[in-house]
């Protein structure tokens, strides 16, 4: 059945069905012609997939997104942004780098913040010079660290598969974060002198000082979201909600930016891209049940078992499988059924729970960046206006750069362990 499953996917993308109609399609033709399953379980399922109160987050997070990009605190964290690294040539690269870092401790969904920081600067890039696919695949990958600086639901998913504190994987996500944007940062500068791209980066760029007092009310929404969830004040579904009452009255009584004819349009689109992933994790949810039902993640598990016998080596083996398996499964999906069967082997290894859940989000969350499962690139060619294959070329090394973090984060665990330690006193 999963053979017959992947094939018929297969097929629906050649003929360019979308994304989630293709594992829909999939699931059912399996259900057809390989099991006696009544056709009801395919509403219950994907139902069921959705379902989910730490899911609940996501349409407020896009909202917050919405908001922000509209309401001017996007926009003034870009300024900030720029105001650091700006006058370097290549400096408004690093700006797209810089501000997804920050926007990911809002936002907490990778999506929200390619449409958001993607809106606003994936223009400014090709108005400065820089190449449209080079835009396009950077605020793909720079919005990956939406869901590896916290808030970010696949850790809330995994603590909840794992039994694992989502305190800890909250704050164990700082450093992969920090190391990944630190990485893509200095490629884009080195990648910017080797190509000429940026010399007149630093036109329009604030003072520190004058930009920080623009966006002090908008670096203050990390705070107040992140505290608020670290001191035990609310959920991060509520904080969701938090962040978009935040962003409301900012935006319109305070930066007076979002008029009451705005609204519409903005809950219009956030009720679309909601919709969209929600449909994705709907088909992702039904695909997984049915590939758990046929074995498959257990034989994974088995065979990795079987043939790692060291933990170093199962770390790899695990990297490779999971950088595959993302490139077909939704991450939200593939953490609800692979963290139950791979978190207990990881341990039997040596291998900390929280650490294996960094290296598990950060490698699936490279599936929301290649494809063909890659929401990321149809957000950002949706912002820049190119189709999908025109922006395959410039991706490559970005993936590799992250790839390269992946390993330092998989086989340096302090990387993700040094703060946990530090705030849980281990």
């Amino acid at each position: 059945m999963s053979t017959a499953m992947f094939v018929s996917m297969i097929i629906f993308f050649a003929f360019s069905v979308p994304i989630a109609v293709s594992i829909g399609f999939a699931s059912v033709t399996g259900i057809q012609l390989f099991t006696s399953i009544p056709m009801l379980v395919v509403p219950k399922e994907m139902f069921s997939a959705i379902d989910k109160f730490a899911l609940g987050a996501i349409p407020f997070f896009i909202l917050a997104g919405n908001l922000m990009e509209v309401g001017g605190i996007s926009n003034r964290l870009v300024n900030f942004a720029k105001s650091i690294v700006g006058g370097l040539q290549g400096g408004l690269a690093m700006t797209c780098v810089m501000t997804c870092m920050i926007f990911a401790a809002v936002s907490g969904s990778s999506v929200a913040t390619t449409f958001a920081i993607g809106a606003i600067l994936i223009p400014a890039l090709i108005k400065h010079g820089y190449p449209t696919n080079f835009a396009a695949a950077l605020q793909a990958t720079s919005a990956e660290l939406g869901v590896i600086i916290p808030p970010s639901i696949p850790m809330i998913l995994y603590g909840v598969s794992a039994e694992v504190s989502i305190g800890e994987l909250f704050i164990a996500g700082f450093g992969p974060g920090i190391l990944i944007g630190g990485g893509l940062m200095a490629f884009v500068w080195l990648w910017s002198q080797y190509k000429g791209y940026g010399k007149d980066d630093h036109v329009g760029r604030m003072a520190f000082t004058h930009a920080t007092r623009e966006a002090a009310l908008a670096l203050m929404m990390p705070v107040i979201i992140l505290g608020g969830i670290y001191g035990g004040v609310f959920t991060p579904t509520e904080a969701a909600v938090v962040a978009v009452f935040y962003a409301f009255i900012v935006g319109m009584l305070i930066y007076k930016e979002i008029k009451l004819k705005d609204l519409y349009p903005i809950f219009r689109k956030s009720v679309i891209s909601s919709a969209v992933i929600m449909f994705i994790i709907a088909n992702a949810g039904l695909f997984s049940f049915l590939i758990t039902r046929a074995g498959v993640p257990e034989a994974i598990g088995d065979f990795l078992k079987e043939h790692l016998t060291s933990g170093a080596m199962f770390l790899l083996g695990v990297n490779a499988a999971l950088f595959v398996i993302g490139m077909f499964i939704e991450t939200s999906a593939s953490i609800i059924v692979l963290a139950p069967i791979l978190a207990p082997v990881a341990v039997k290894f040596g291998v900390d729970p929280v650490h294996f859940g960094t290296i598990m989000v950060v490698n699936l969350a490279m599936g929301m960046i290649t494809p063909p499962f890659g929401v990321n690139l149809f957000a950002a060619c949706t912002v820049a206006k190119i189709s999908l294959d025109k922006i395959i070329r410039e991706l490559i090394p970005f993936v590799l750069v992250v790839f390269a973090c992946l390993m330092v984060i998989t086989y340096v665990p302090q990387v993700s362990l040094f703060l946990r330690d530090i705030v849980y006193a281990r």
